[in-house]
């Protein structure tokens, strides 16, 4: 199965290491510093036009990853997730 992060981006979900708000997640230095490390390697994919509300970190062969910034709120993503399993 897949989940469609927002604009034109899906990934399957067996890649998606978790799903975070990002003004809840953010109020602690190791995830600010996990998202600096992040940008600075690359890894972050900015899907989102407006403000992202949340963020997806996801896996890939290589370990690597890629961090999703979503305009779509967590709750919502995690909601397409649970609606996903019921079909």
């Amino acid at each position: 199965m897949y989940l469609h992060l927002g604009k034109n981006a899906v990934v399957a979900r067996e890649r998606i290491v978790g799903i975070f708000d990002l003004d809840t997640a953010s109020h602690s230095h190791l995830t600010r510093e996990y998202l600096k490390k992040a940008q600075i390697s690359g890894q972050i994919v900015n899907i989102s036009d407006d403000l992202p509300k949340s963020f997806v970190v996801c896996r890939d062969k290589e370990e690597n990853g890629e961090v999703y910034l979503s305009q779509l709120n967590s709750s919502t993503l995690m909601k397409r997730c649970e609606a996903a399993d019921i079909e």
